[in-house]
């Protein structure tokens, strides 16, 4: 068995059969059918009105936040724990990213320290759903209303997981997803911002399309983006999200197959199986080395490799960005859970193409290393 790469996407549906009718008729560009039909498949998932389909999940994000009307000064509470797309799309708007600390049971945004950050410069929650288990929605949408702010909900981890019973992706005043290949609908690249509100989505639309002129094509009252979506890629999509069930069927029950094997392991802090709102998706399957560990998590990523295990560090911390820190931003800044979660968390394989012999390989490898350090 060669090396087990950390994703490997699936691709046994009609994905061919779907491309090749893109080649046939010569729709390849974003002007194909295929990319309204999905746009309107993904979005009625999870019971939005609309769904406007853009070049990847990043680019959703700073769409939303454009649409919203999010600018210069105004405020964005957000986890300090994610991906740097969410930091960025807040910073290139000109706003201002306001942290708060995750908590270490679901690896969430603690949701109890929002209100105290909230100021008179405050103009959005950006919820962000990380690794397999949703934000707790319910006092975020709370605090949304009482303050008059806007939401966003950044589902890109989260497409066929629920809170209370409804989806991911039906919250807030837009959600966005990514179809990288690591997610459970993957285009190659790709994203969606959905909504209900006809205007917000005329408006994506725009924002995506450079913001032509409805009636004059090369006049611009505003700058937009190329961030558009081609047919070739809703062609994946499409077969993709025909087999977002048994994706999501297939993904909880590798999780629970990891968590059996390696809840009698030392040293470890698995991922939460359930909450009182959500179960978990696994759309990763993380992990977390104990404090008493004598390695961080690139340490344990090194040793994995060296058994042909891929394996990724958690995400980094947004107040320790080099690139924000160089200009004077978060310094003095400290969120401990967070802080101790991009240094001692990781995930192992755990793509939908991941088979049982794999997975059994990845779980040796970790109970010999771990032999090592308790």
């Amino acid at each position: 068995m060669g090396f087990i790469p950390v994703n490997e996407p699936l691709l046994n549906g009609n994905e061919k059969k779907y491309l090749c009718e893109c080649i046939d008729t010569g729709w390849i560009s974003s002007e194909g059918p295929f990319v309204k039909e999905f746009e309107k498949k993904l979005s009625a998932s999870v019971g939005r009105a609309y769904g406007v389909a853009v070049s990847n999940g990043t680019a959703a994000l700073e769409i939303a936040v454009r649409a919203l009307g999010i600018e210069p000064g105004d405020e964005v509470i957000m986890p300090t724990f994610t991906i740097i797309s969410c930091a960025a799309a807040v910073t290139k708007a000109g706003a201002v990213p306001v942290f708060v600390d995750s908590d270490l049971k679901t690896w969430n945004m603690n949701v109890d320290e929002i209100e105290a950050k909230i100021t008179d410069r405050t103009k959005a929650i950006l919820v962000v759903h990380i690794y397999g288990l949703p934000v707790e929605l319910e006092p975020v949408l709370a605090l949304a209303e009482k303050y008059g702010l806007k939401m966003i909900e950044d589902a890109a981890e989260m497409l066929g997981q629920t809170y209370k019973g409804l989806p991911c992706g039906s919250f807030g005043d837009l959600s966005i997803f990514s179809f990288y290949p690591n997610k459970h609908v993957t285009t190659g690249e790709g994203g969606m911002v959905v909504m209900n509100d006809a205007g917000l989505a005329e408006r994506c639309r725009s924002l995506r399309n450079l913001c032509f002129q409805r009636d004059v094509r090369y006049v611009h009252d505003e700058i937009g983006y190329n961030y558009r979506f081609t047919n070739l890629q809703a062609a994946l999509g499409l077969a993709q999200i025909e087999q977002l069930e048994e994706a999501v069927k297939r993904k909880r029950a590798m999780g629970r197959y990891y968590t059996k094997k390696l809840r009698e392991i030392g040293g470890l802090m698995l991922p939460l199986e359930t909450t009182a709102y959500a179960d978990n998706i696994y759309w990763v399957y993380g992990m977390v080395l104990e404090q008493n560990i004598p390695i961080d998590n690139k340490g344990m990523q090194k040793l994995l490799a060296e058994k042909g295990i891929g394996s990724r560090t958690f995400f980094w911390c947004m107040h320790e960005q080099p690139v924000y820190r160089k200009t004077g931003m978060f310094l003095g800044e400290v969120y401990p859970n967070a802080e101790y979660l991009a240094r001692k968390g990781f995930y192992i394989p755990s793509g939908l193409a991941l088979t049982k012999m794999q997975m059994d390989k990845v779980i040796e490898a970790i109970k010999d290393i771990m032999k090592q350090m308790v």
